[in-house]
């Protein structure tokens, strides 16, 4: 049962979510403090978080900030303003979806399943671990493959897909979960030239649209695997395409 974390300052509107989601299946629990969200995401490691932006205190975007510090769960964002600067923010920060108020419940359903089910594909070759299962593998920070597991290697880059783990020169380096599918894409077609189009696509359909985002993700992603981010020799970009795989396929 996929654990769902609500989090919105109108109680009422929390506990219409929470009864909604458990009566679709879903493990739910609200809760109408940022703070306290940040310690449940910590310690409950849920599978998804809904999170409202306009909070008083810590609003949303300052959570979904200070959580990908540390988390890599996925967040969909829920706000009253459709401003596409906020949702433009909100993508650049990590968030997995985007949904403007008001809103049906039997929408934020659909929506939380699609999230799950392109970031939880267990085992498969694109897959993503549940979150307990993400935490555990995470804790051995291994470079050595279980039996059976996929691993793949591209110049001194060494990625696990069913860990969400990636290795340079065998350190291990901390990505977003957008930041890693971006790059497990490079690195698993090396030799492809990606279009601007196909990685949004990649990060989903949230994302269509916003190509100011995709280059802040490989802006920040070059900071974390270059030697030199404004000389970059591994994520390379093709002038009026997109961007492609410049280490050793």
């Amino acid at each position: 049962m996929d654990k769902i974390l609500v989090v919105d300052d109108e109680p009422k509107l929390v506990d219409m979510i929470v009864e909604y989601l458990r009566a679709e299946g879903f493990w739910a629990v609200g809760l109408t403090d940022g703070v306290q969200a940040l310690q449940a995401a910590h310690s409950e490691r849920p599978d998804l978080i809904v999170l409202d932006v306009l909070m008083p205190g810590r609003n949303g975007f300052d959570i979904l900030r200070e959580l990908r510090k540390t988390a890599d769960i996925p967040v969909i964002l829920l706000t009253a303003k459709a401003e596409e600067a906020d949702k433009v923010l909100g993508l650049e920060l990590g968030a997995d979806d985007y949904l403007t108020k008001p809103f049906s419940l039997r929408e934020l359903v659909a929506r939380i399943r699609v999230v799950l089910r392109r970031l939880q594909k267990g085992a498969s070759a694109s897959g993503r671990l549940s979150s307990a299962s993400l935490s555990a593998a995470s804790s051995t920070g291994s470079t050595d493959a279980s039996p059976g597991e996929e691993v793949l290697r591209a110049g001194p880059l060494v990625v696990f897909p069913e860990r969400m783990e990636v290795y340079k020169n065998g350190k291990k380096i901390a990505l977003t979960p957008t930041e890693f599918k971006l790059l497990e894409a490079f690195v698993r077609y090396p030799k492809k030239v990606f279009t601007r189009m196909q990685l949004l696509e990649i990060l989903g359909d949230a994302y269509i649209g916003y190509d100011r985002v995709l280059d802040t993700h490989v802006s920040n992603l070059r900071k974390k695997i270059e030697d030199v981010p404004s000389q970059p020799k591994l994520i390379l970009t093709v002038y009026g395409v997109g961007y492609k795989f410049g280490g050793d396929g």
